[in-house]
Parts: C-alpha cells; sequence; structure tokens
C-alpha cells in the first residue's frame, strides 16, 4: 500500500525541465516589467528650477529673440531652458521634427542655426493597467506550464496536454494470468465463449491465437506468422469483441485505440502517435493491437483534393513503415476493423501487412439462437419462450441487433411491472426495432382508420396467394414510426439466392395496397408511397444488376459506388441514353404486370380482404394463426 502511494506521488511530481521552464518565463516576464515600465534618462531637476506650460507660439518668440539657452526635445514635448534659468514646456505635432514645427511657425534659420538642441529618450510614466495586463499573460503562461506537465503520464484531459501529444492513449486490458503481478488488476477477460454466432471466422483466428501462445513451434520451421487480420462486415457483427476474445484466449495485452485517434490538427502528431503506439506493443510483446475503423487513416491515397503530404497521409505512411518493421521475432500481431474495405489503401492490403482478411457476416438461424443464448443467460424467461423460435422470427438480425432486443424486452418487462420476459415483450421489441415505437392516441380519422385497413389487408391477402411469398407472420393498422399501419412477412429461413419469380412476387405483393384501395375505395391515396419506391428499387435491381430483363438481356448496366455493407452511395451511367430509355420502359413493364396481377388476386379474393379488414377495424391487429384461419 506504501509503495502504491509513493509511485502515485511520484507519477504526480513536476518534471525538472517543466520547472525551469516555468521559472524561466516567470523571470523574462518581471525583466520586461522593470525594462519597459521604469523611468530611463530622468534627469533630476534644482529646486530652482521651474516649468511653466506655454504655448507654441510663445516658444517661438523666445527662440526668435535669442532668449532661449537650450533646446531639449523629449518625443513631442519641447522643453525651452531660458537664459534667466526658467523654463517652458509645450507641446507638438507627432510625426513632424522639432525644428520643422519651429520653421513652419517662423523662426528664423539663423536663430535655430545657433540654438543646443537635446534629443533625449521619452520617459514611460507608471501605467497600472498595462502593467496588471503582462503580469496576467506571463501568470496564465506560467500556469499552463504547471497544469499541462503535472497531469500523469498517459492521462488524457480537457484541452491539450502538449507534454503527451505525441504519445498515443489506447486502451489496454491485460490479459495476463500472473496474479503475482503487481501491475494493474486483471480485468475480466473476453474469450471465444463470449463471442456466438462466428464460428467460421473464429476457425480463421485460431492459428493467430496459436502463435501469440507458441511462436517458437512456427519460428522453428522458418514460417512467417501473419502481421495483420483485417476484419470486414456490417456494422454490430461484432468485430471489436472478436478482437478481444483472440487476446482474451491467447492471454496477452490488447491494445486497443481507433483510427481517428491518429489524426489531430497538428501535422505530424498522428504520426508521432502511431510510432508510441507500436513501440509501446513491443515493449509488452506478445501483444495484440487492435484498430477500430481504421478507414479513418487507411483510405486510398491521392483519391482525394489536395496533396499528398497532409496529416491523414502522413499518419497512414507511418502505419505502413511500422507494419513492414516487425521481424520475425516480434510477437505483435495487429487487427483491425472496418465497413469499408473498398475503399483502402492497396498497401495496406498487401501481404506482409494485413495478410489475412476476415469476413464477418450476418448470422444465420443457428448463429442468432447462440447468440441469444449468449444475451439471454441470467435473465428471467418466462416459461413459453423458446430461443430456437425467437432466432427464426429475427432474420437478418446481428449480433448487436439482438442484444438490443434483448434489451428492449427487458426494458418493456419492467414497465410492465413483470417479473419474468415473456413473449408479448418479445414481440413488441421486435416491431420497435423494425417499425419504430407505437404511437399512442388517435391520430387517425374514422374514414383514414377504413382506407389503412383495407391497404394493409391488401398486402396481407395478396402475400398470401403468391407462390413465392414469405407467410404473413402480423398485420396490424396500430401506427408504428413513421407507419399508420404494417403487414409483417417472415420467412420460413435463411435465404442466400432468389429467383427472378420471388422478385416479382414481392413487387405484387408491395402493390397490393394501392390496388385494394382502388378496388374498394375508386380513389388512391398517398398511403402507398414507400411501397412505390421499394418496388421500384427492386424492379430496376432486376433490370441493372441481376439480369433478369428478357428483352435487355444478360448484361448490368451502370457501376455502383459503395459497399454491400453500407448500401449504394450512387451510380457512374456507362451506358447511351438510348438504352437507358429502353432501362425505363422495361422498369415500368414490371410493375404495371405486376400491379394487375395484385389487382386479379383482390378482385379474386374480396370476400376475405373484407374478413380480414373487418377483423383490423375491430381488433387493430391480427396475428398468424387468426390470419390464416381466416384466408381458411
Amino acid at each position: 500500500m506504501n509503495s502504491d502511494n509513493h509511485s502515485k506521488r511520484k507519477e504526480r511530481k513536476l518534471p525538472a525541465h517543466y520547472r525551469w521552464i516555468a521559472v524561466a518565463v516567470a523571470i523574462v516576464g518581471l525583466v520586461a516589467l522593470l525594462y519597459y515600465f521604469l523611468p530611463k534618462n530622468q534627469q533630476s531637476a534644482s529646486p530652482n528650477q521651474t516649468s511653466v506650460a506655454a504655448t507654441l507660439p510663445q516658444i517661438v518668440s523666445a527662440v526668435t529673440a535669442g532668449e532661449v539657452k537650450i533646446l531639449t526635445v523629449r518625443g513631442d514635448t519641447l522643453t525651452a531652458t531660458k537664459t534667466d534659468g526658467s523654463k517652458i514646456t509645450v507641446r507638438k505635432e507627432s510625426n513632424i521634427s522639432a525644428v520643422e514645427t519651429l520653421k513652419l511657425l517662423g523662426v528664423p534659420s539663423e536663430a535655430l542655426k545657433d540654438l543646443p538642441i537635446i534629443v533625449e529618450e521619452p520617459t514611460t510614466n507608471f501605467n497600472p493597467t498595462g502593467i496588471l495586463s503582462v503580469l496576467a499573460v506571463v501568470g496564465l503562461i506560467t500556469f499552463f506550464i504547471f497544469r499541462n506537465s503535472r497531469q500523469p503520464q498517459g492521462q488524457s484531459g480537457s484541452g491539450y496536454n502538449f507534454g503527451n501529444m505525441g504519445r498515443s492513449n489506447p486502451r489496454v486490458i491485460s490479459n495476463t494470468n500472473d496474479k503475482d503481478a503487481k501491475s494493474k488488476p486483471a480485468l475480466p477477460q473476453v474469450t471465444f465463449r463470449d463471442v456466438a454466432g462466428a464460428d467460421q471466422a473464429k476457425l480463421e483466428l485460431q492459428e493467430i491465437i496459436e502463435f501469440l501462445k507458441e511462436p517458437a513451434k512456427f519460428a522453428k520451421l522458418g514460417a512467417r506468422i501473419p502481421k495483420g487480420v483485417l476484419m470486414a462486415g456490417p456494422p454490430g457483427t461484432g468485430k471489436t469483441l472478436l478482437a478481444k476474445a483472440v487476446a482474451g484466449e491467447a492471454g496477452v495485452p490488447f491494445f486497443s485505440i481507433s483510427g481517428s485517434e491518429f489524426v489531430e490538427m497538428f501535422v505530424g502528431v498522428g504520426a508521432a502517435r502511431v510510432r508510441d503506439l507500436f513501440k509501446r506493443a513491443r515493449e509488452q510483446a506478445p501483444a495484440v493491437v487492435f484498430v477500430d475503423e481504421i478507414d479513418a487513416v487507411g483510405r486510398q491515397r491521392g483519391a482525394s483534393m489536395g496533396s499528398g503530404n497532409d496529416e491523414r497521409e502522413q499518419t497512414l505512411n507511418q502505419i505502413l513503415v511500422e507494419m513492414d518493421g516487425f521481424t520475425t521475432d516480434t510477437n505483435v500481431i495487429v487487427m483491425a476493423s472496418t465497413n469499408r474495405p473498398d475503399i483502402l489503401d492497396p498497401a495496406l492490403l498487401r501481404p506482409g501487412r494485413f495478410d489475412r482478411k476476415v469476413i464477418l457476416d450476418r448470422p444465420d438461424v443457428t448463429g442468432r439462437e447462440a447468440i441469444l443464448e449468449v444475451h439471454t443467460k441470467g435473465k428471467p424467461l418466462a416459461a413459453d419462450i423458446s430461443i430456437s423460435d425467437l432466432a427464426k422470427l429475427t432474420p437478418g438480425f446481428v449480433g448487436a441487433d439482438l442484444e438490443n432486443l434483448v434489451n428492449e424486452a427487458a426494458i418493456l418487462a419492467a414497465r410492465r411491472n413483470l417479473n419474468s420476459i415473456g413473449r408479448p415483450e418479445f414481440q413488441d421489441a421486435m416491431e420497435r426495432i423494425i417499425a419504430g415505437p407505437e404511437r399512442q392516441g388517435k391520430i387517425l380519422s374514422d374514414y383514414e382508420r377504413k382506407v389503412v385497413a383495407y391497404h394493409e389487408a391488401g398486402h396481407a391477402v395478396v402475400m398470401h396467394n403468391l407462390e413465392n411469398s414469405d407467410p404473413v407472420h402480423k398485420v396490424s393498422i396500430i401506427s408504428r414510426g413513421m407507419a399508420l399501419g404494417y403487414t409483417m412477412p417472415l420467412p420460413e429461413g435463411d435465404k442466400y439466392l432468389r429467383s427472378r419469380e420471388a422478385f416479382e412476387d414481392e413487387i405484387v405483393g408491395l402493390l397490393g395496397g394501392r390496388a385494394a384501395e382502388e378496388i374498394i375505395f375508386k380513389r388512391i391515396t398517398t398511403g402507398a408511397a414507400n411501397d412505390l419506391e421499394r418496388a421500384t428499387k427492386l424492379a430496376r435491381a432486376m433490370v441493372t444488376r441481376f439480369g433478369f430483363s428478357q428483352k435487355l438481356g444478360l448484361r448490368t448496366f451502370g457501376e455502383e459506388q459503395g459497399n454491400p455493407y453500407l448500401g449504394s452511395l450512387g451510380e457512374i451511367r456507362n451506358y447511351s441514353e438510348e438504352m437507358a430509355q429502353a432501362i425505363d420502359h422495361e422498369i415500368r413493364h414490371i410493375l404495371e404486370t405486376a400491379y394487375q396481377r395484385a389487382k386479379d388476386i383482390v378482385l379474386e379474393q374480396e370476400r376475405k380482404l373484407e374478413a380480414l379488414a373487418g377483423a383490423l377495424l375491430e381488433y387493430e391487429t391480427v396475428e398468424r394463426s387468426a390470419f390464416e384461419a381466416l384466408m381458411a
């Protein structure tokens, strides 16, 4: 305990060179005060010598009459010592000499030729405001130096710590198993048991763990272990958690830092932080260095406006140099994550730097079940809850979504004063994540409510009568988010390939609501705006991306910019105006054909449409079992 307190006091002690800098600044400030404000070249006047204020014409008359013995010039003040010993003092204009002033006022040149003129430096009067201003500046500088130098090494406070600006501040997790270590207490370790739904990624990272545990086995055979591992995937798939698990499995220190923390307003600071980070990692090798969102500094060089010497490119160059500087006996693994691997610099991805690329995709139903097992551990679940059923109800969810689902369900159960988390809470939590929070109160008139009921019933009835459509899980006219109602289809299992018929049926299902409105009410509303937008995107993708158009043939149109994880950022057009017109005609043909199919189904199943709309108006929500009973 005493040694710990002593080390803390030693850590807070002011470094000697900072103390000397502060003292030097204070001394320089005081010398400047004395030099600037104390009077200089002052002459003491005798008691019998009196100085009388006068005007310029009076001093001109005295000089012309030859009554002035000496003329003293001090700044803009003229003092004339007369032959009888008396003095008269006047002020002249600035930016003009005393001789020129006297000549302009009519003093003859002969009178000035024999007149002794003494020029003295102007004296500075005592100015309390100026002294306080200089003292304030000196005090602020001294305080700033003391404050920044007294911060413990590696601690970041508010503002800039110029003493540690070139130092990196990674979050370090010590995974050592040595209980006798007198350093930081060991933090809870994250291992592969805490990571679910990423079995393929675990297999690819297993050799990294073996190298960190037994580097001699690889060095004996002359094998060069991969220096870097790049993990790419959609947001929320567990890239950071997996990197922590690698360090936890190997039992080595884990250095975590974000790519944006290297970029600084001062040129060269980012490169200095990179050097410091790798130096600290080599000192504690074997270790894992994790750079989150590396695309912040790893973007392709020369792709943006500006010169090649900006701060970001210097930082990237230093990362490349540091990764090249590892030798075969350096047991440091660099792991990085990104959502945008397409914009990274090729020099960063070449063999010898990031040799391994691990893709973390959205988990399948088995992976989602394993992730839910992790997040529901220790939480009181109702007896009717089945984790496998929850996994089937959440297609497309990533690990972060599933964690949020369980947390939202727990919050709802607490708000409802329940002792366990039941199926209604999970259902409401899933709908809240997908469609938004439920809007309470009456926001629709009776007529609008009826239109929404028939609109959603049209979606559900059309989807139910399509061969390639997903089963309808729930239909509701309760407003959520920006939607006035919603129809929720859920697939029976995960799908990785889709046919042209599946796309066509999905478009037909999206247009079922508009078809029901037109047939029942003989008018259309703006309620189908989002349906039309989604249907148009699907039709365009069928024509331009997947080659599903029989008229335009087997080719793609336009080069899509973006990446598969964050969506499209635009399109580069590489086709003619004639082809653009053909694409528009084909998209219109697909949509019109689908709309006609939707209208045919609505007319054929109008009785079931009326029954479902009546149930929605009465109960507001129809679950899958009740919906299938109505359709039967």
